[in-house]
């Protein structure tokens, strides 16, 4: 049994990546519940394996006390003396209990316990492997779906696509070759959960630093990114080299580089736009394809704004269902109302109607002021003389 241990170690540590050192703890904890269990004994026990030799010993630990109270537990001064004269109170003595047949048992009782061990270590070299890989990009294969999920193979484990992480327009199928966003990962009782997504914004920028080196390298910068997967997307960036246009990057030889995201992600539309420091031009940017002719910020809100457009361009700004305008707010950080010319004048024009009519609501008031004035100071003016007193003061 000896050598068969040995050599069934090194197997394990060769094939699994598990190491010698784990297997042999979690045998020695095993071993222990094993002793006591067979053995009906409840006393301190401690189990040597010896990895040279892989020979088993099975020690009963007792303490040295004045007064023997547990003899499963403690051992006389008088007795410990006999052993060895150095020992003394409080010092702990091993004495060898190895039953003749205990290699037989334990190696029976221990088999699930070692075996849950090496699950464990295991399921923490995945945990480990795939930590590294969280929120980065992973090829798998679709394997198969039920109510909740899509299980994706990864390779070492199986990974789940939630229905909110997947995209409206693409529909899988087992064996489907698909790039997923590692999401989350987690270390649970059942062994490690690896969450997946197709919809994830920052699927997006993983797929261009894969598809353009100056984004990979830091050249182009993605500043920000709204999606509504599967539907359209709108990314922001902005060049740390005043040589490379950022968009035309992007974009890549006649669409090529932009081309290869689209396909990937079943014919998504991608707006890439140019960011800006100055809000304004970020903001016309951002409402691409339509043009802006003027933003007007909110002097009470200074994330709120309005936008004035032709009233040709109107229907455009806003998108169909609000899409433009809803994802150019997301990426810019901005509320943006958006109003054509027509309906800015003629929002100017009544503004300008009120303010008028506020001016001439003061001028009343001042009147009416004045004529108090009058009043207070002759109370005994009659109306006819209050009548001639205004008309004077007009």
């Amino acid at each position: 049994m000896s050598k068969e241990m040995l050599n069934a170690l090194d197997a394990l540590e060769a094939e699994k990546g598990i190491s010698k050192e784990i297997v042999i703890e979690a045998l020695e904890a095993a071993l222990i519940s094993a002793y006591k269990r067979h053995y009906g004994q409840s006393q301190n026990v401690e189990v040597e394996f010896n990895a040279k030799k892989g020979s088993i010993h099975v020690y009963s630990v007792k303490e040295v006390t004045e007064e023997v109270m547990d003899s499963q537990l403690e051992v006389s001064l008088k007795d410990a003396i006999l052993i060895n004269p150095a020992y003394e109170i409080g010092d702990k003595i091993r004495f060898e209990v190895t039953p003749k047949d205990f290699g037989r048992i334990a190696a029976q009782t221990a088999k699930q316990v070692i075996l849950q061990r090496v699950r464990e270590a295991e399921r923490n070299i995945i945990y480990t492997e795939f930590s590294a890989y969280e929120n980065d990009i992973m090829q798998g294969i679709v394997e198969r779906q039920d109510n909740r999920y899509i299980y994706v193979n990864l390779g070492k484990i199986e990974a789940v696509l939630s229905k909110q992480d997947q995209m409206a327009n693409e529909f899988y199928q087992p064996h489907d070759r698909i790039r997923v966003y590692v999401s989350k990962v987690e270390n649970t009782s059942k062994g490690p959960q690896v969450f997946v997504s197709r919809s994830h914004p920052d699927l997006l920028r993983r797929l261009f630093e894969q598809e353009v080196p100056e984004v990979y390298d830091g050249t182009v910068e993605i500043v920000s990114i709204a999606r509504e997967a599967g539907d359209r997307s709108k990314v922001a960036v902005r060049s740390h080299d005043e040589n490379i246009d950022p968009v035309g990057t992007c974009v890549g030889p006649k669409g090529q580089r932009v081309q290869t995201l689209v396909n990937e992600l079943k014919g998504e539309n991608m707006d890439i736009v140019e960011w800006s420091e100055d809000p304004a031009v970020f903001i016309a940017n951002a409402l691409n394809p339509a043009e802006v002719s003027d933003v007007i910020f909110d002097a009470t809100n200074p994330k709120a704004c309005t936008v004035v457009v032709p009233d040709y361009q109107l229907s455009l700004a806003i998108g169909k269902r609000g899409q433009n305008a809803r994802l150019a707010a997301k990426l810019t950080g901005f509320k943006i109302d958006i109003k054509s010319e027509s309906d800015m004048a003629s929002f100017y024009e009544k503004l300008e109607q009120a303010e008028t009519a506020v001016a001439d609501a003061e001028e009343l008031v001042v009147e009416a002021e004045l004529n108090d004035e009058v009043i207070m100071a002759n109370p005994d003016m009659t109306s006819d003389d209050y009548e001639n007193a205004t008309f004077e003061e007009e």
